[in-house]
């Protein structure tokens, strides 16, 4: 085989997969930013000098990485890689100081977005002729992929530089949107801006919010072009998508993980375990103290749709790579194994605070909250002080509405995709 015609083999075993799994089931399949974008050749980026921010879920249908394609193109020059949290391919556990300085996989400098930096510097961005954001988000606000495309969006204005968002879903579907706002005072790199705590929107979506609303400094000088995917619509959940899930990062490992991440990741700020160290993280949640018969017959009164909750035992350990010194580390928790059933119909937010509630009112002695963590992942005093009034769930929950109601009028102008 020739030099030329391995170049261009991959581009061609792309296209063709793609196409033959458009048609092989009678049906479009859904279609990435990237997708499209290896369907076109690379056109939008032919000749230019190009910075890419992404990791390892950054594939096409036919499981090749974008920087590799990116790499390989005699159209395009790839300069420079960004990694988020979690590292260029996923491996570095949630809050740990990301500290690469080349791909493995392509052999290009790799510049941290989640260690001494969160926003490329100039110096970062020199003879760069466009910067390309391709990333799996979860659809969480408190997730930090979206800080780090809006501190690159802001980058990118600052210094004339066009920045390109190949989209991708909102795994957990982009209809259904709860949780209150974020509050301005409670702005922190997991929760920039005040989007609702489940938003509904994709990656694309969100960008254009963050340039319209100008949420970012030199907003008006900012030249954002979001890569729209091909068949995708509102309603559907990732597991409709024909899309294969590569975790994101160490703990979410799987759909069941993104379905129950918005209200179940909340539990961080608490003493109870949201199962780091097991083999369910976000599924299983418990602590030595909580009589897990108990719990799960409180909340099954409560006649919560789309969730299966059932008692558990587990015992948290250290996994490398994913879980360091998790609660409750080598003791065993009693607790509870939550499955979703029904994604169009589990209201993830509103199940994670009545499970907070739940757990307050039964183990008022033994629930710790630490609420300056709690303000910043739910990103409202007033819930947080709510909780630690001992109010209920309900009323909690109606305490946002007008908030979101608000949002969604925002958030209604910068949506691409149909229901």
């Amino acid at each position: 085989m020739s030099a030329w015609l391995k170049r261009i083999y991959p581009f061609i075993f792309t296209i063709l997969f793609v196409s033959a799994n458009i048609y092989a089931h009678g049906f479009p399949q859904v279609l990435t930013g990237a997708d499209v974008l290896v369907e076109n050749g690379f056109m939008d980026f032919s000749g230019k000098k190009v910075g890419l921010i992404t990791n390892q879920t950054a594939v096409t249908r036919s499981g090749q990485h974008i920087a590799d394609l990116l790499f390989q193109s005699e159209r395009v020059h790839l300069v420079a890689l960004f990694s988020p949290e979690h590292g260029i391919r996923g491996k570095s556990e949630a809050g740990k100081s990301v500290q690469e300085r080349f791909d493995p996989g392509t052999g290009l400098p790799v510049f941290s977005l989640y260690g001494a930096a969160k926003k490329p510097t100039r110096k970062m961005l020199q003879n760069m002729d466009v910067l390309v954001f391709d990333l799996q988000d979860v659809g969480t606000r408190f997730y930090t992929f979206i800080s780090t495309m809006s501190l690159a969006l802001e980058a990118a204005a600052e210094n004339n530089i066009p920045f390109v968002v190949l989209d991708r879903p909102n795994p957990i579907s982009g209809n259904i949107v709860e949780g209150p706002v974020l509050e301005e005072t409670l702005q922190s790199f997991v929760g920039i801006h005040p989007i609702a705590l489940r938003h509904g929107m994709t990656i694309g979506e969100l960008a254009k919010m963050f340039v319209g609303e100008g949420w970012i400094n030199d907003a008006a000088r900012a030249r954002l072009k979001v890569i729209k995917m091909r068949n995708w619509q509102r309603r559907m959940d990732f597991a409709g998508t024909g899309l294969k899930w590569i975790k994101p990062s160490p703990n979410m490992t799987n759909l069941q993980t993104a379905f129950l991440y918005p209200g179940i990741g909340l539990l961080e700020a608490t003493n109870i375990s949201e199962g780091r160290g097991t083999k369910f993280p976000f599924q299983n949640i418990g602590a030595p103290w909580i009589n897990s018969k108990q719990l799960k017959r409180h909340l099954d009164s409560l006649s919560f749709q789309g969730v299966a909750i059932d008692t558990t035992l587990f015992v948290p350990a250290e996994i490398p790579g994913v879980a360091s010194h998790p609660k409750y580390f080598g003791q065993r928790c009693s607790g509870l194994a939550l499955t979703v059933t029904d994604s169009r119909r589990f209201y993830a937010v509103s199940f994670g605070i009545n499970l907070i509630c739940a757990v307050r009112n039964l183990y008022p002695n033994d629930l710790k909250i630490n609420y300056n963590y709690m303000k910043k992942l739910v990103g409202s005093a007033r819930v947080c002080e709510m909780l630690e009034n001992g109010t209920s769930a309900e009323r909690i929950i109606q305490s946002w509405q007008s908030g979101l109601n608000h949002f969604l009028k925002i958030r209604k102008k910068y949506l691409i995709y149909n229901e």
